[in-house]
């Protein structure tokens, strides 16, 4: 989650997608055995959701997913639901990794799940 770009980052177009790509690299959100991490970026002064899904589950959900789950999660936004919104979102990529990569034993996440604010 963060709330806004910098000015020289919106001066250069820097778009919140690209911010998005950025975060899930630093973040390493792609180091993990089966490449099924995901990052839900927000940036918060557009309103903007981003999702970005490592290979192993982006290829098994496919884009229309995500994308349908970022805009749910924008709409929500946009009239003012910020907690349902985010829930909601949330818990739409959880059942999609539940459905895709069962867990095998409890507290087997790879990655942390606290939001982490930038």
């Amino acid at each position: 989650m963060e709330e806004t770009l910098t000015l020289t980052e919106l001066w250069r177009g820097k778009t919140g997608r690209a911010r998005a790509l950025e975060v899930f690299a630093d973040l390493r959100v792609w180091d993990t055995e089966q490449n099924n991490g995901v990052l839900v970026y927000l940036l918060l002064a557009d309103r903007d959701v981003e999702i970005v899904a490592d290979r192993g589950i982006h290829r098994a959900v496919g884009a229309a997913a995500w994308e349908e789950i970022c805009r749910s999660m924008e709409a929500a936004l946009h009239a003012g639901q910020f907690e349902a919104g985010v829930v909601s979102g949330i818990e739409a990529i959880g059942a999609l990794l539940a459905a895709h990569y069962p867990r095998h034993a409890p507290g087997a996440n790879e990655l942390p799940n606290a939001p982490v604010v930038l």
